[in-house]
């Protein structure tokens, strides 16, 4: 199926949400969020946003324009911030409760961030939190390490592409495991874009992580004898189709395959 996430960018307009030596929330969350919706795109998902300028809206505004959306996902993109500078740092992605596929998200983005080199707080239940409560689909927040952590402003700076696409990777990743998950139907097709095949697991392992440093949701097959190199798990043709286009304009040689569902 293809998947409609809405981006949500924290504070915005009167609202600068944390400061720390001029440094403001709001703009880091803004540009985060639209540097991890620019890859989701790319990568075949509709994605649409609470904002992309500088506005001020209430959560419940926030919660009501992704409601209207009709989107299945609700992403919320925040720094944290503590009493005193340097006082903690460290990223956590925070759900209205642990259970189902947000869960996941949620546990898969901060694995992602962890391997750049943030600090994981964890996964934890804020069911007061307006834009996770009012929301009718799945939502998570992200708390991309603390503002008033030189040592987390410093990797979100110096890697900040590499964060956006962690975040999207670990976002398509989730989202291709669920598609297969979801499905009752054991004889269900799914369309896989391969992109490479091998005897050897090295080469296998330095062509994924080559794709998941490019937000490609990437994974390896063993069959055949071989360790094959594929990214996606689509039901409907149209997505490995544009997934495919993508991967085609990054300049690899691709192909389709189809599988039954196991």
């Amino acid at each position: 199926m293809a998947y409609k996430i809405m981006i949500d960018s924290g504070h915005g307009g009167t609202d600068p949400g944390a400061v720390y030596n001029g440094r403001q929330e709001k703009d880091d969350a803004l540009r985060l969020a639209l540097a991890v919706g620019d890859i989701l795109e790319r990568n075949g998902v509709n994605v649409e946003y609470t904002r992309t300028e500088d506005i001020y809206q209430t959560p419940f505004e926030k919660a009501q324009i992704g409601n209207d959306s009709g989107a299945d996902f609700f992403i919320s993109f925040h720094r944290n911030s503590s009493p005193s500078p340097n006082q903690y740092s460290g990223v956590e992605t925070l759900v209205y409760d642990p259970s189902g596929q947000k869960l996941d998200m949620a546990e898969n983005i901060n694995g992602a961030l962890g391997e750049l080199g943030f600090r994981e707080l964890g996964v934890k239940s804020r069911p007061g939190l307006v834009v996770l409560r009012r929301t009718k689909m799945p939502a998570v927040l992200i708390e991309a390490g603390f503002i008033n952590s030189d040592e987390d402003n410093q990797i979100f700076d110096s890697q900040f592409q590499d964060v956006a696409q962690a975040i999207a990777s670990a976002i398509l990743g989730t989202l291709n495991e669920g598609t297969v998950e979801d499905s009752p139907d054991s004889q269900d097709i799914f369309y896989r874009v391969q992109v490479g095949s091998f005897r050897e697991r090295a080469y296998a392992d330095k062509l994924l992580y080559e794709l998941e440093d490019q937000g490609f949701p990437a994974f390896i097959l063993r069959e055949d004898g071989l360790y094959k190199v594929q990214v996606g798990a689509f039901k409907n043709l149209e997505n490995a189709v544009k997934m495919e286009r993508a991967l085609r304009s990054a300049g690899y040689s691709t192909w389709i395959d189809a599988a039954p569902a196991s």
